[in-house]
């Protein structure tokens, strides 16, 4: 079952996507205080992301290792246990009974790190299905993989707003809904489908948004910030209502 609901500033986590460990730190310190939450994924990772994401969580932050492992259980098992001793708040595995198994091994008793199944990467859709000759639409897929998650006992799933709403209504809060794809409004889709607003994404149920290009490619990120957690703080006040 998940924890109390997050902080606002931990509900939106901001993906590290650049080149270089010091761009990324750039980055931080140009949010300031406005951002508490990081992704960390394959561009930084083989460049130094271990040290950097210890440097943030020495200095506050917290750290999603977005790695998105999937293998059999044993590999998985021995690579989240090494990300266990890296430290970490988040870390994905694909949504596979094994691997699932695997990386709550590997966990072993650090209580911080939180295990999120990947369901549906939100650059996909239908036609993606189709084309893997997969005959379930992209949210019957997305309820499917999410059942397998909670079966295998994780914290939570990464998963489009499109679909957080059924799952919500689904599981309640036994899991952690992360949710990447989201567009403030007037922002560019770029290679994301099913995408959604911060205000949307908040009111179907995510408990965390992953919001990366809106933000890093503004004139002025902080602002973009800003405007963020006000559709946030806006949609939390409606549901409070």
């Amino acid at each position: 079952m998940t924890d109390s609901p997050p902080d606002l500033i931990d509900r939106l986590i901001v993906p590290l996507d650049v080149a270089t460990p010091e761009e990324a730190e750039t980055t931080v310190a140009l949010l300031g205080d406005a951002a508490r939450f990081y992704k960390i994924g394959y561009q930084l990772m083989p460049v130094g992301g271990s040290g950097l994401a210890r440097r943030l969580l020495n200095k506050g932050k917290k750290v999603f290792l977005d790695f998105k492992f999937l293998d059999i259980g044993a590999t998985v098992e021995k690579g989240v246990a090494s990300a266990a001793r890296l430290g970490g708040d988040f870390i994905t595995i694909h949504a596979d009974p094994d691997a699932l198994a695997g990386a709550l091994q590997g966990r072993g008793s650090n209580e911080r790190l939180k295990i999120l199944a990947v369901t549906v990467l939100t650059s996909w859709n239908a036609d993606t299905l189709k084309a893997y000759k997969i005959d379930m639409s992209v949210h019957d897929l997305v309820l499917y993989r999410a059942e397998m998650a909670a079966n295998a006992g994780v914290d939570g799933i990464v998963a489009s707003a499109q679909e957080a709403a059924s799952i919500r209504a689904r599981f309640g809060h036994d899991l952690t809904i992360v949710t990447p794809g989201i567009r403030p409004k007037g922002a560019r889709t770029d290679d994301q489908k099913r995408v959604v607003t911060p205000a949307e994404a908040i009111r179907a149920g995510s408990d965390h948004l992953v919001i990366g290009r809106p933000i890093l490619n503004a004139p002025n990120p902080k602002d973009a910030v800003r405007v963020v957690m006000e559709e946030m703080t806006s949609a939390l006040a409606e549901g409070e209502g």
